[in-house]
């Protein structure tokens, strides 16, 4: 399964146990991050879903790796036959996380227990 979010500007479609360096958000690292706007949704490159401009109810939970900085980028200034140079130079704020679960339409997380409840129930019969 895949979702295309939205976040800091930007929108990038990802899968489960993606690693995405996105603009900074709040968090420290080991924390949990909700995002909810979900543009579109599908299975295995097929579309199934997309949003008006996002679609109700889904969310995608992901854990916060590590609060960095990107790449320098150099800013050069210069006008010619005027002796002026300027160079600077910036790194943006970033953060790093990994996907770990997409939920539509208000589905909630399977918990562990619940799964082998399903299982013991359809062994039994």
């Amino acid at each position: 399964m895949f979702a295309v979010i939205k976040t800091g500007g930007k929108q990038f479609k990802i899968a489960k146990g993606d690693v995405l360096e996105i603009e900074k958000i709040e968090g420290a690292a080991g924390e949990t991050v909700t995002f909810t706007e979900v543009l579109a949704t599908g299975e295995s490159g097929k579309l199934a879903q997309i949003g008006t401009p996002f679609i109700e109810g889904a969310t995608v939970t992901a854990e916060l790796l590590e609060q960095t900085k990107d790449d320098k980028v150099i800013i050069f200034k210069k006008k010619r036959r005027h002796n002026y140079r300027r160079r600077n130079g910036h790194r943006q704020p970033i953060t790093i996380v990994r996907i770990t679960d997409i939920l539509i339409k208000g589905a909630k997380k399977a918990d562990a227990s619940e799964a082998a409840a399903k299982k013991a129930k359809i062994a039994e019969e």
